[in-house]
């Protein structure tokens, strides 16, 4: 039985003797060092081979983008040739975003809305059809945390949650329904492919693990990988994919320092938002990767699962933690 030196040396022969030119029988292997950069010229080869980026003329809403991951993941669609509604609760900032897009060369709008408002999924449905006749991808982003000890926690606390983490997202997906789910139904009746549809939903490890201080918070974000998985059984038949990517410490307003004062406006009431000093400053030592990631690496996995190298994926909770929960 060969040893690990001997089956490790075996193995990168192999790899060399691919990456070696099969046309010049004279050719010298690929230095084992030159392995990682051949395939990063490849890879970067691919990407600059699709015309426009990976999601070109794909429509895309993201909601909650004014700001955050929501803003990182809508630069970043744009850039890979996506044309994005964005929408936030705060006007100004949804527009802030549309117009650096605009001046990057990308393409959006800015419907900026409550997605907790019954009227608002339809709407922004309509809007988006207006201004690009389809609809590829959701990206169901939109929240806040409201803290409380459990028995501590109001009924509107939890409820709270609950609208914005699950109600908001059921309600859009089916608001979208005649452009993605019917849309894909009548290409296969016709005997055609199936455009890229997919949707993602952002749930959190504090909904796979629970989290103190976090009833309602768990609660819902557990809450929207039952409905992911669902959207992904009654829609995968008619080519409509739906993933769920769960966040781990993201440096984002949710995350820094409570003492920070960041905070929203709900009903009239403030709601500080973020994570109390004394404890942040224990949270990296628990993460592998030994730092918070950052928005726009956020992004990369929501835009990995909507592209084209994820055509056979749905129904699945991609955890993006740094490593925690291994």
């Amino acid at each position: 039985m060969e040893n690990h030196q001997a089956t490790y040396a075996r193995r990168i022969s192999a790899i060399q003797g691919h990456l070696s030119s099969s046309e010049d029988s004279s050719s010298e292997f690929v230095p084992f060092e030159n392995v990682v950069q051949n395939i990063a010229m490849s890879a970067t080869a691919s990407s600059n081979s699709l015309s426009g980026g990976i999601l070109k003329d794909q429509v895309a809403i993201i909601t909650g983008s004014g700001q955050g991951i929501g803003a990182s993941a809508a630069l970043l669609f744009a850039k890979e040739g996506a044309k994005v509604v964005v929408t936030d609760l705060d006007g100004a900032k949804s527009k802030a975003i549309v117009d650096e897009i605009q001046k990057n060369g990308g393409t959006a709008i800015s419907v900026p809305g409550d997605v907790t408002d019954p009227k608002f999924p339809d709407h922004i449905i309509q809007e988006t059809i207006k201004a690009f006749g389809k609809l590829n991808i959701i990206v169901n982003n939109a929240g806040y945390t409201w803290d409380g000890m459990l028995h501590k926690m109001t009924d509107k606390q939890w409820e709270a949650m609950l609208a914005v983490h699950n109600t908001a997202p059921f309600r859009l997906i089916r608001a979208a329904s005649p452009y993605m789910r019917d849309a894909g139904k009548q290409e296969m009746d016709q005997g055609k492919t199936p455009e890229n549809r997919c949707i993602i939903n952002i749930s959190s490890t504090s909904g796979l693990h629970g989290n103190i201080g976090q009833a309602n918070y768990s609660t819902a974000k557990l809450g929207i990988i039952g409905l992911t998985k669902t959207v992904a059984k009654e829609w995968g038949m008619f080519g409509v994919r739906c993933n769920a990517v769960a966040f781990g410490l993201i440096d984002t307003r949710l995350t820094r320092p409570k003492e920070s004062g960041a905070f929203i406006e709900v009903e009239g009431q403030k709601v500080a938002l973020g994570i109390p000093g004394q404890q942040l400053s224990t949270r990296n030592d628990a993460i592998p990767l030994r730092r918070p990631g950052k928005p726009e690496e956020a992004a990369g996995a929501i835009l990995m699962l909507c592209s084209p190298f994820s055509a056979y994926v749905t129904g699945h909770c991609l955890e993006v933690t740094g490593g925690v929960g291994i």
